[in-house]
């Protein structure tokens, strides 16, 4: 049966960045869990972005565990990348999951590699995408990068129409630079902060969470000689915690 295509695209956060704070994380486990139907679903960690750190690996699979899931990585800076058939390991996941860095040295590995065409083929068969920073931007057509210096355009995959700019909220050089590339004639996006996410169904954004109260996100596009911000409507994910915790009390 085929499966609606999914992405969630975070700003910043999830175990990279919030330890503490899991609801990102659970979210896009709970889609997979979705997808899997029963049992434990199969989630694919790809730490490209940073190199395959190793301490990025082990945190990965510190926040899922085997009790949650069936968690694996691909690494392709070493000579075990962890299977030996890369395509035909990420088809058969519930939720890939892309980590942060360089998104620059992401896409460059991902195409050498021929992984963004297989990552295409995993998504196209409703295999849940997921990420944060560089794991964020690789989706869309274009998307501001920052990590060495000065924020400037990259193309990604192309699998979701428009731009993105992360770590909205956190770098100050990151709206300045999105909102000049926009006017340049970058297409309209989105621009997203730690903390939230866009939740892709398909071509259409369905939803905006967030881990924490105040992350926002906002649809940016040019309006004649304007850049214009529009903010989205967000949902606090801690919000249902704290309903059903009080209905427990």
């Amino acid at each position: 049966m085929r499966r609606e295509r999914q992405i969630v695209a975070f700003g910043g956060g999830g175990f990279s960045t919030e330890a503490g704070n899991p609801l990102l994380d659970d979210y896009v486990l709970g889609l997979a869990a979705d997808r899997a139907g029963r049992g434990r679903p199969k989630v694919c960690f790809l730490p490209t972005a940073s190199g395959d750190a190793d301490h990025y690996i082990v945190r990965f699979y510190r926040h899922f565990p085997a009790s949650r899931c069936e968690p694996s990585h691909v690494s392709l800076f070493r000579r075990d990348c962890g299977t030996d058939d890369v395509r035909a390991h990420l088809l058969d996941q519930d939720l890939v999951y892309v980590g942060g860095g360089s998104v620059i040295c992401l896409m460059g590995v991902l195409r050498a590699h021929r992984l963004d065409v297989a990552l295409q083929e995993a998504w196209e068969t409703g295999v849940v995408m997921c990420g944060l920073s560089a794991g964020s931007l690789c989706w869309f057509e274009e998307a501001m990068t920052g990590y060495h210096g000065a924020s400037r355009p990259v193309q990604g995959m192309g699998l979701i129409a428009g731009s993105n700019a992360v770590h909205y909220d956190k770098e100050a050089h990151r709206r300045p630079a999105y909102h000049l590339a926009i006017g340049g004639g970058m297409p309209a996006g989105y621009a997203v902060d730690d903390g939230a996410a866009l939740h892709f169904e398909g071509d259409s954004l369905m939803r905006v969470v967030a881990s924490r109260p105040a992350a926002d996100a906002y649809r940016v596009a040019a309006v004649g000689d304007e850049v214009v911000e529009l903010p989205l409507p967000v949902e606090y994910l801690g919000a249902a915690e704290g309903v059903a915790a009080a209905l427990a009390a």
